[in-house]
């Protein structure tokens, strides 16, 4: 009889906006099993209908043990602690971003005073968004939801920038020795600047498609919105031939 070996794979989930089918759909193709890893971006709610549903799926997950699993807080996450008042940033912008939708989902509206809101939202769901991580290093590769600053080493780094920050990031190298995946800010195909970065949202919410890069085999796992079909593609060579572009001549 052969011996078994297995491989952990390392997966990273772009920003889902409420979108829990289209999610549920990207978590069955993968096929986890207990050895893989897992890490989400953030922006589990707003614009999307389906907050509450998404929060319910992705406790079930972690309460089951599928796999490892982290959750990153994105800044709509933040925005709506804020708004709760727990602390955070730009709570006063959360329903102009998506947050009346989170807000129904929990059978609150904007008219309702914030002890009431947090009242109707389950103990667990509170937990979970107080109980977020902003960073996630595993290797060679760092996962924030908006990027990090140039400016400063990884222990330095300013909750703000991890959270909201776009094209001064996104335009430039950095000095960290990561790979940074980061969500944030959609467009319309993965965004590939290595070894710097990656960028995973594809802007589900919109229309889109959300993203799930797997590190370790180089997949790239992708469900279009309003579909429960995922496309799968090798993405090995290509990151290859990427990474020998950038590095010096010998």
């Amino acid at each position: 009889m052969k011996d078994t070996y297995v491989t952990a794979r390392f997966f990273i989930v772009g920003d889902m906006h409420a979108c829990p089918q289209e999610l549920e759909a990207l978590l069955t193709a993968l096929a986890l099993q207990p050895e893989d890893q897992l890490v989400f971006l953030g922006d589990y709610v707003d614009r999307g209908p389906g907050a509450r549903e998404l929060v319910d799926l992705l406790l079930r997950m972690r309460d089951d043990a599928v796999c490892a699993m982290t959750f990153l807080k994105g800044n709509h996450e933040d925005m709506f602690l804020d708004f709760m008042g727990y602390g955070g940033n730009y709570g006063e912008a959360f329903l102009l971003n998506g947050g009346v939708k989170t807000l129904a989902s929990y059978g609150c509206t904007p008219f309702m005073d914030p002890a009431a809101i947090v009242a109707r939202v389950p103990e667990a769901h509170l937990t979970f968004f107080r109980n977020l991580d902003l960073m996630c290093p595993v290797g060679e590769v760092l996962c924030v939801h908006a990027g990090i600053s140039a400016l400063r080493p990884l222990a330095e780094q300013d909750p703000e920038d991890l959270l909201w920050i776009r094209q001064e990031f996104i335009d430039n190298p950095h000095p960290l020795p990561y790979t940074i995946v980061y969500g944030h800010t959609p467009q319309r195909e993965v965004r590939f600047d290595l070894p710097y970065k990656v960028g995973i949202d594809t802007g589900l919410v919109y229309g889109g498609k959300l993203s799930c890069l797997e590190i370790t085999e180089k997949k790239l796992f992708q469900v279009g919105k309003g579909t429960r079909k995922v496309k799968v593609t090798d993405i090995a060579e290509p990151w290859a031939e990427m990474l020998a572009r950038t590095r010096p001549p010998s």
